[in-house]
C-alpha cells in the first residue's frame, strides 16, 4: 500500500518498514520522507514499525493546488494513521516543518493514540518575528526565501539553503558536495505551489496555543547553531512551554542535524523510545 487517500483525495506516497509499535516521522521542507531513511532502518531492526510519508505537494505525493495549511496537513496525518492502522501506541517524530504538523494534530486531533513525541530542529512554536516573539526570523529573511525560490529554484537550493541547512561555511565541512545535490534533487521534486505555500505556512503559524496539548512524554533535539530556524524561539521556548519535555541541544549543530549528527539522533530517538 505506497499511497494513501487523504479526505480531500490527494494521494499521499507512504513507507512502511518493519513491525512493532509504530513511529511516524514526518520530514522536513522542502524534503521527502527519503531524509528518514537511516533512522527508519534503524527502527526497524530494533523492532519498531517506522512509517514516514511525503507531504502533499513534495516527493512522490500528488500536488493540488490548496491544502497547504497546517489543519489541512494535520488531517493528512491523521489520515495516514488511520489507513496504516497505525492508531495505537504512535510516536510521532516531526522534523523541522514537521514538527509543526505534530503539534497540530496534537491540538486539533487531541493527539488520538499518540503516546509520546519527538520535535526535531522543529518550527515549534513559532517561527516568526514580532513584538511578543522577538527572537524569531525576520519578515524579511522569509520573503527572501520565497524571491530565491522563485527568481531561481535549483541555484537558491544548492548554493544558498542547503548550504545554511548544512552549516556549510561555519562547519568544517559537515556534508559532501554530493549531499548539497541530492538534497537539492529532493527538493525540487516538489511543486512551486506547494514549495511556496509551505514556506508560508512554518513561517507564519503561531503554534503556540497548541503547546498545551502535548500531554505525552515529549523530547525535542535542536542544534545550537541551527540559523535556519534558530534555537531560542523554535527548541528552548517549546521546551518552556511544555510540560515535562526533555530538550537535548547538540552543540555547534546545524539545522540538517539528520545528517550532521545522524548517528546521534538516531541513538537519541531509540533511547528515548525504551531502547
Amino acid at each position: 500500500m505506497p499511497y494513501v487517500k487523504t479526505r480531500d483525495g490527494t494521494d499521499i506516497y507512504v513507507k512502511d518498514w518493519g513491525s512493532g509499535r509504530p513511529v511516524v516521522l514526518l520530514h522536513g521542507w522542502p524534503l521527502s520522507s527519503d531524509m528518514w531513511d537511516p533512522q527508519m532502518m534503524a527502527l526497524a531492526d530494533a523492532g519498531f514499525r517506522a512509517i514516514a510519508y511525503d507531504r502533499r505537494g513534495f516527493g512522490r505525493s500528488g500536488q493540488p493546488w490548496s491544502g497547504y495549511d497546517y489543519d489541512t496537513l494535520a488531517d493528512d496525518l491523521a489520515d495516514v494513521l488511520e489507513a496504516t492502522g497505525a492508531t495505537q501506541d504512535v510516536t510521532l517524530v516531526g522534523f523541522s516543518m514537521g514538527g509543526g504538523e505534530v503539534a497540530r494534530y496534537m491540538s486539533r486531533h487531541q493527539g488520538k493514540g499518540v503516546v509520546a513525541a519527538a520535535l526535531v530542529a522543529s518550527v515549534v512554536p513559532y517561527m516568526l518575528k514580532t513584538d511578543d516573539n522577538p527572537d524569531g526570523v525576520p519578515e524579511s529573511t522569509l520573503q527572501q526565501i520565497a524571491q530565491g525560490i522563485q527568481d531561481d529554484r535549483p541555484h537558491f537550493f544548492r548554493d544558498t539553503f542547503f548550504k545554511q541547512f548544512f552549516g556549510v561555511g561555519y562547519l568544517t565541512s559537515p556534508v559532501s558536495d554530493d549531499a548539497l545535490d541530492w538534497a537539492t534533487t529532493v527538493a525540487m521534486q516538489g511543486g512551486l505551489k506547494p514549495t511556496l505555500a509551505c514556506a508560508e505556512a512554518f513561517g507564519h503559524t503561531d503554534f503556540r496555543p497548541d503547546l498545551a496539548s502535548f500531554r505525552v512524554p515529549t523530547l525535542i533535539i535542536h542544534g545550537t547553531s541551527d540559523q535556519t530556524v534558530p534555537i531560542d524561539p523554535s527548541g528552548r521556548a517549546a521546551a518552556a512551554g511544555i510540560p515535562g519535555a526533555q530538550l537535548v541541544e547538540y552543540d555547534g549543530a546545524p539545522h540538517g542535524l539528520n545528517v550532521t549528527h545522524g548517528e546521534r539522533l538516531t541513538q537519541d530517538l531509540l533511547t528515548f523510545l525504551g531502547r
